[in-house]
């Protein structure tokens, strides 16, 4: 892992995982107006498709999160 340095606390891979977090984090809020507008226009397929979509990235995010935890404490 990269050093942090006292200018910047947070290694350049420890940054680069929890920018991963957050995108992954605002694609899940996303998801859920995508989901609504694919249900006013009646589309169940695309609904379906976003809700799978949704459920791999959760999965995605909380494999991060663990593996963040484990970096944070080496």
């Amino acid at each position: 892992m990269a050093s942090a340095t006292q200018a910047n606390p947070v290694p350049d891979l420890m940054y680069d995982w929890l920018t991963v977090l957050q995108s992954k984090a605002e694609g899940l809020n996303a998801y859920e107006k995508y989901i609504r507008d694919a249900q006013q226009e009646g589309a169940t397929q695309c609904v379906e498709m976003f809700r799978k979509l949704q459920e791999q990235d959760s999965r995605q995010v909380q494999e991060i999160k663990n593996h963040v935890k484990m970096m944070f404490n080496k």
